[in-house]
């Protein structure tokens, strides 16, 4: 896990989440406001991506989602029995807990990346590696560079064609100011 989350920030994002959604199962909004009762409970939840991974974990789906309605996991068991998902909740407040919110999340709200953590039981073969985030890193640079070139010169194009000599020329020098940068 990378840095934890503070238990009020927690509060303030399950409030905010509240507040904006509705969820599809109505269980699911009593165990989100027990949950705001509890500081020790809330000090081991954590709000990941694909709980389903990981050894306790609730998977909770609001209105707008396509998403399951509710998933509780505990080791090798599965059930949309909410209840008993809030039950073990209540009988062992000191295990970690990771809850997946399904929600619309473009673009990601400020709120839940405050409280979004790395999901630390996702198997390895699912993690980018640092070498595959600086290959996607490269073909974006290369993406946006080609993008702007092509941009200036249509812009160029319909210079020449309006006979703009003063913008012909500004978008020349760009042109070969941006080439130069990128060699």
């Amino acid at each position: 896990m990378t840095a934890s989350v503070s238990v009020m920030d927690k509060k303030v994002f399950v409030h905010w989440f509240l507040k904006r959604y509705q969820l599809k199962r109505r269980e699911c909004v009593w165990i989100l406001n027990y949950l705001l009762g509890h500081d020790e409970l809330l000090e081991h939840v954590h709000f990941v991506e694909e709980a389903h991974y990981c050894p306790r974990a609730m998977v909770m789906s609001t209105t707008e989602s396509s998403g399951i309605p509710f998933r509780f996991y505990k080791g090798n068991i599965m059930t949309a029995d909410a209840e008993k998902s809030f039950h073990d909740l209540r009988m062992h407040p000191e295990e970690e807990m990771y809850i997946q919110l399904n929600f619309p999340k473009l673009p990601p709200s400020g709120e839940y990346l405050a409280v979004l953590e790395e999901n630390p039981h996702m198997p390895k073969y699912l993690h980018i590696s640092e070498k595959d985030r600086m290959l996607a890193e490269e073909i974006l640079n290369d993406s946006m560079k080609s993008f702007r070139e092509e941009t200036i010169l249509k812009q160029i194009d319909e210079a020449l064609d309006n006979n703009d000599k003063e913008k012909f020329y500004e978008l020349s020098a760009l042109l070969n100011v941006l080439k130069n940068v990128n060699e």
